[in-house]
């Protein structure tokens, strides 16, 4: 198993126990198994148990499972699906720096009863009449170093084991167990069957355990926390085991409540061994030595009472939420956020630039990136100046510098130290993750704008869920709320025809992206045919040989009187710069031809929320800027977007083409059937055609119709008069 690189071979196995795990392939007992048996056949069983939960941990956000044929599959967003707890943001409860750590002392061996240790905890734990499940008997497993306990007992009741341990002495209720090792308990109610999750017959309680920390401050931690523990008890190792109440109705309700309780706990400094979130799970169980340690209960019922307290006083202390204003009757107008984009969008607020595949909606963005950095122009609308950072997510930082160079270049600009790029292709990470990194990166570089690009990369969830997108969206307010920024971002059209939709349907998946953002501009190709492109062509080829003209001749309109009609006719300027021998660079002139060949045309169509609608622009696609059609005469006007109809009319077409092409072989197929059997004549029985091939009489009479050389009259096929004079000729 640990053939090659040993380190990425734990990795991948913890990895992939996560994935299951997260899939619902797995429970915890068989990841536990999975992670004992790396254990085993490791050199460093410490090492490996490290490496796994690390792994584990991260594999639990790319969920696996098996499908019917045993092949692994990938569950899309299954993390998100499982509930609230693996997106919770755990809150930030107590400063670390200032913990009050105090003395840690076990008790003497004059204050010691293991009998009374063991009541105690069973008192605070369990119901007399529950089964209690524990293990006295352990066994050495020699490549993990260490002993591991056996399946133990879990047919006895607490009322029982009460009852006994306040007659008899502890190893007469519960036998030997080796000193060395010590032994163990299980904190949830057993079944009396068996000693794995599905024999848990009620999720109370759940085992927060870190040997990371140092005890005195494990111990300073958990109380500061106020968690809801029910027994405190020192492991007589690195650790101290805190059993805290969680009474979950269900196993999946546990499982989001241990996730939330291991949140935020690490979150607030207590590292978590995460291998102990199965509600069967041992714990130490007091009243026994172990190394020449006592295993004892520190406290019961210690911090909030119960689970609901907890989780409620927890999220009442991370409550930054702003506070209920009472409105006034001021006659004064209330001040507005600046207008970024003007007439669309304010200083705060956040755009969605959608569109279809291959747009050129990252080109559009650093279009409008570079016009916030100069103060400029974006698709008509005057932008406000200010310093913006664009967090490129797909190009290569190579080719994204020179998209940048090349739009700088084409609009005769310098962003002059206005514009930031974060580069991070190869190192993306969900948006709920990115987010607070591009808050606190930002918090003191003064941006007005940020614009992500593009969103598919740091997507968390299904888009088509309105609850994730919701959250998804949300942390795009977090961005704009904590920096007071504009926040910009693009996505795509959902398949199929766009022309018949409004620019807020248009986007793929859920409707929250057409609710969310305070603006959407929207770009939908229109339609160019054969006639357009002429038309562009013809233009866009006269005026650059009229900017030609005045780069090297101020006075050629006049010397030549020139005409507006002259000024859109590409020869007629060719003309005078060849009788005038006008030096002009012919280069840029075939370099605007190319562009007037590959040039796409676009409808900009948006929805605004704080200001009155727009008249949809029309703008060319003209590598690599997004141009404004202005002016008289527009090439644009006129046309179309593409729509289902249009889509059904090229099926059409290459429907129509491919049976014309079809029936071309049957004809070709059956004049040479003819041909042969007819040996010059121009006429033959259908008889003699059906021996070779041709068919039976009705096909014979079908392919006759469907054949310009012949027709059928009564049962001889004659080949037409006109094609015999044709062919003779």
């Amino acid at each position: 198993m640990f053939d090659g690189n040993r380190h990425e071979t734990k990795r991948n196995c913890g990895n992939l126990a996560g994935g299951y795990y997260a899939g619902g392939a797995l429970n915890l007992d068989e990841v536990d198994h999975l992670k004992e048996i790396c254990m085993s056949l490791s050199d460093t069983p410490t090492e490996t148990a490290r490496q796994w939960d690390k792994a584990f941990e991260y594999g639990t956000e790319s969920p696996l499972t098996w499908d019917q044929h045993g092949n692994t599959r990938h569950i899309p967003n299954r993390a998100l699906v499982r509930g609230e707890a693996l997106k919770y943001e755990a809150p930030v409860l107590v400063d670390k720096n200032y913990i009050q750590v105090g003395e840690f002392i076990q008790p003497s061996d004059a204050d010691w009863s293991p009998e009374e240790q063991v009541i105690k905890y069973l008192t605070a734990l369990f119901d007399a009449d529950e089964n209690v499940g524990y293990v006295t008997e352990s066994w050495f497993n020699e490549k993990a170093g260490r002993h591991l306990p056996q399946k133990g007992c879990y047919d006895r009741t607490a009322g029982q084991l009460i009852s006994e341990l306040q007659q008899w002495p502890f190893r007469r209720v519960f036998g030997d167990y080796n000193p060395e090792v010590g032994a163990w308990i299980r904190f949830n109610p057993m079944d009396g069957v068996g000693v794995t999750d599905e024999n848990v017959v009620s999720y109370k309680y759940a085992l927060v355990e870190s040997d990371v920390v140092e005890v005195p401050r494990q111990i300073a931690l958990i109380k500061d926390l106020k968690l809801p523990v029910a027994a405190l008890v020192y492991s007589g190792g690195k650790s101290v085991h805190a059993v805290v109440k969680i009474y979950a109705d269900t196993l999946k309700e546990y499982r989001e409540r241990v996730d939330i309780l291991y949140a935020v706990c690490e979150k607030n400094g207590l590292v978590m061994d995460r291998q102990n979130r199965n509600p069967s799970r041992l714990s130490r169980m007091p009243g026994v030595l172990r190394n020449g340690n006592k295993q004892f209960v520190i406290d019961t019922h210690i911090g909030m009472s119960s689970w609901k307290e907890w989780h409620n006083w927890a999220e009442d202390v991370r409550d930054d939420l702003p506070q209920f204003e009472t409105d006034t009757d001021d006659l004064d107008e209330p001040e507005l956020d600046p207008q970024m984009i003007e007439g669309i969008l304010r200083k705060g607020h956040k755009l969605l630039l959608s569109g279809p595949s291959k747009a050129g909606k990252s080109f559009c963005l650093q279009q409008l990136a570079i016009a916030v950095a100069t103060g400029g122009y974006w698709l008509g609308w005057k932008v406000r100046q200010g310093r913006v950072a664009y967090i490129n997510l797909e190009l290569a930082l190579k080719s994204n510098k020179h998209r940048l160079w090349q739009i700088k270049r084409k609009l005769g600009v310098k962003t002059n130290g206005n514009l930031d790029v974060w580069n991070l292709r190869g190192n993306a990470v969900s948006m709920d993750k990115l987010a607070p990194k591009i808050i606190r990166r930002s918090e003191d570089r003064g941006y007005s704008m940020i614009i992500v690009d593009p969103i598919y990369k740091v997507l968390t969830g299904d888009e088509n869920s309105a609850q994730e997108m919701a959250y998804f969206c949300n942390q795009f307010d977090k961005i704009a709320v904590n920096l007071g920024v504009t926040v910009v971002y693009a996505h795509h059209h959902s398949k199929g025809a766009q022309g018949q939709k409004s620019s807020r349907d248009r986007s793929s998946g859920s409707g929250v992206f057409s609710r969310d953002p305070d603006a959407i501009i929207d770009m939908i190709e229109l339609i160019i045919d054969d006639n357009r492109r002429t038309q562009i062509t013809r233009r866009w080829h006269a005026r650059s040989m009229a900017e030609e003209l005045d780069w090297v001749s101020a006075t050629w309109r006049d010397d030549n009187n020139v005409t507006h009609d002259d000024l859109e006719d590409p020869a007629r300027l060719q003309e005078i710069a060849r009788k005038n021998n006008y030096d002009i660079d012919g280069q840029k002139v075939q370099d605007e031809l190319k562009s007037a060949k590959y040039a796409t045309g676009w409808r900009i169509e948006g929805t605004l929320r704080e200001f009155h609608g727009f008249e949809p622009r029309n703008v060319f696609f003209k590598y690599p800027l997004h141009i404004l059609e202005t002016g008289e005469g527009s090439l644009l006007a006129d046309a179309t977007p593409e729509s289902s109809e249009d889509n059904w009319r090229k099926g059409q077409k290459v429907a129509e083409k491919v049976n014309k092409n079809i029936q071309a072989e049957k004809n070709a197929e059956f004049r040479e059937l003819f041909d042969e059997i007819a040996e010059g004549r121009t006429e033959v029985n259908w008889k003699d055609l059906e021996e070779v091939g041709g068919g039976t009489m009705n096909t014979i009479k079908k392919r006759c119709r469907y054949h310009p050389d012949f027709k059928y009259v009564k049962g001889q096929v004659i080949l037409k008069l006109e094609t015999t004079e044709v062919k003779n000729d």
